[in-house]
């Protein structure tokens, strides 16, 4: 399959928020059909995808998670451009994706994994918010 590389950083940073607005809504279908281990890969995903639309307006990109989140956070959290409670719910979301999918007898839960939902959800939103105020900034 032939990739495309066409566009530029705002293009980028507006499909991954779409991929990222696209996995929360899978986890959110996956939550009401209580598939609870598979929902929370899915939200741990749109948050990932949020948090690689910003570094795509940095001009940033990032092969492993490890890397986007640490970045993510030297850059954003501690510099308190996002609150560190959201830094929190998104190391939260990477324990608990983990879990989900490496561990054997991890079980997951409905409040867990609902609350995993809503933590992307807010994170989304606030990442929409902040990448449409600095849009206009960047140099495409």
């Amino acid at each position: 399959m032939k990739q495309h590389e066409e566009g530029n950083k705002a293009d980028l940073m507006k499909y991954r928020l779409e991929t990222a607005e696209s996995d929360l809504k899978v986890a959110k279908s996956l939550i009401e059909s209580e598939e609870y281990r598979a929902a929370n890969n899915r939200a741990y995903y749109a948050i990932f995808h949020a948090i690689s639309a910003i570094h795509a307006l940095d001009g940033k990109a990032y092969k492993r998670h490890k890397d986007a989140l640490g970045s993510f956070n030297r850059e954003y959290v501690k510099t308190e451009v996002f609150s560190r409670e959201i830094g929190r719910k998104i190391s939260r979301a990477e324990e608990i994706r983990h879990a989900s999918d490496y561990d054997d007898f991890y079980i997951a839960d409905k409040r867990e994994t609902q609350e995993l939902a809503e933590a992307a959800e807010e994170l989304i939103k606030m990442i929409e918010k902040y990448c449409e105020s600095k849009v206009g900034e960047i140099e495409l």
